[in-house]
């Protein structure tokens, strides 16, 4: 009896707001109960969900602690900034689970570019960037240039040593763009030295500017998605294939199928993220650097400037340039040529599943370039054996696309399926 009457009241309630909000429902089963997602999704598809948490993560905890910031140089005590002092102090130590939230904040940060990272990698495993998603490519690199700058300007935030100092050696760079180098570094400083000024307006970059774009970049790549439809580990389009009703064969909704199986792979992932925030919240000087405990001072410079382990492959390609502008053209076109792969990529089959040798083995030394000048970005970059490797490892980064028309169109393919397969 009382069930009955609460599935009456649920199904009035129902009624009441769909009378008043006509699209709503129309909308959910587009995008929820009747986006048709593959059946073979595998781990590598979790990713994107996560990257999801991340930002909603990124967003709660930053609003708690622009409740307690003071974005100021100006001294709480000697040597000691307003905004050092209102992050170490008062967030850290005297706000109750200030501690928690700086931490979730700082972490999330390093676990948004993980997941994107994997993302991303996905991405080119099973040719999701080719026709007909280059536009959902494009927006998911828009959404990476973002989130790049978007980490920058809170990584100074805390004007600890490293804060200060990353700020004025990577503001800096565009002193190399010739002309009007010298003008545009004061202009973004507001200053001759990243001062109060660079901190008022990171501040409002970070919270208002930026979050906003970030916020818009990712409904307009979730939308171009459900317009063409998610792809799969082996490529195959399953709108080839429907039932009587128009649905895919292949295809099952993506609410409530997946959402549970993402809600699975959300408890993995915090549980991981959980362990880092209690027992190593910096991951020795990864996640967050020594030097940054320590108030910027501008007359100490630490022993090696380096960025987050997330910006180290790129400025990795920038040490081991020994020209400055053209150092500063290599780091930012590692990051532009990305946005050309859609059109750089011209195998007749998407997934690598159905590649040959060539693509895979290439594929791995791409990988693994990216990650050893990670490795090298990170260090005090003066081994000269080093400085070698990360030219060679520069050389096989640019080589990897500027030779993938030629590679990935000549590489050996095996017989795509004509429906998905449920084999990893």
């Amino acid at each position: 009896m009382l069930s009955t009457r609460i599935n009456t009241a649920v199904a009035g309630l129902q009624d009441w707001f769909n009378y008043r909000a006509k699209a709503f429902g129309p909308m959910y089963r587009k995008h929820m109960s009747e986006y048709w997602a593959p059946k073979n999704f595998n781990i590598w598809y979790y990713f994107g969900s996560l990257a999801l948490v991340v930002l909603v993560n990124q967003i709660l905890t930053g609003i708690f602690l622009t409740m307690h910031f003071k974005p100021s140089a100006a001294e709480f005590a000697p040597g000691i900034s307003q905004a050092f002092a209102s992050v170490e102090l008062t967030i850290m130590r005297d706000v109750e689970w200030g501690w928690l939230v700086r931490y979730m904040h700082s972490t999330g940060a390093s676990a948004f570019f993980i997941v994107v990272y994997l993302h991303m990698f996905r991405g080119l495993l099973y040719g999701s960037a080719q026709k007909p998603r280059e536009l959902v490519w494009l927006l998911g690199m828009l959404i990476y240039l973002v989130l790049m700058a978007e980490a920058f300007m809170g990584y100074v935030l805390p004007w600890g040593q490293m804060s200060f100092w990353g700020a004025k050696v990577i503001i800096s760079l565009f002193g190399a763009i010739p002309m009007i180098g010298d003008s545009l570094v004061e202009w973004i400083m507001g200053d001759y030295l990243p001062a109060d000024a660079t901190l008022n307006r990171f501040f409002a970059l970070h919270v208002i500017a930026l979050p906003l774009v970030l916020l818009l970049l990712v409904v307009l790549h979730l939308a171009a998605l459900h317009e063409v439809g998610s792809n799969n580990p082996d490529g195959v389009d399953i709108k080839k294939h429907k039932d009587a009703s128009g649905k895919p064969l292949d295809g099952i909704g993506f609410h409530p199928y997946y959402t549970v199986k993402d809600l699975f792979g959300v408890g993995f992932f915090l549980t991981i993220c959980a362990f880092v925030l209690f027992f190593e919240p910096t991951v020795s000087g990864w996640f967050l650097e020594h030097d940054n405990f320590v108030a910027a001072n501008k007359l100490v410079t630490p022993e090696h400037i380096k960025p987050v382990w997330y910006y180290t492959p790129y400025y990795a390609m920038l040490r081991v340039v020994p020209d400055k502008l053209l150092g500063v053209l290599t780091m930012f076109g590692a990051i532009a040529v990305l946005f050309f792969v859609p059109w750089l990529d011209r195998s007749p089959v998407k997934s690598y599943r159905y590649r040959g040798w060539l693509s895979k083995v290439l594929l791995g030394l791409f990988a693994l370039s990216f990650l050893w000048l990670g490795k090298i970005g990170a260090g005090p970059g003066t081994d000269p054996v080093e400085t070698i490797i990360g030219r060679v490892l520069t050389f096989i980064y640019f080589a990897f696309f500027i030779t993938m028309p030629l590679w990935s169109k000549a590489d050996a393919t095996k017989p795509v399926p004509e429906r998905v397969t449920m084999h990893d």
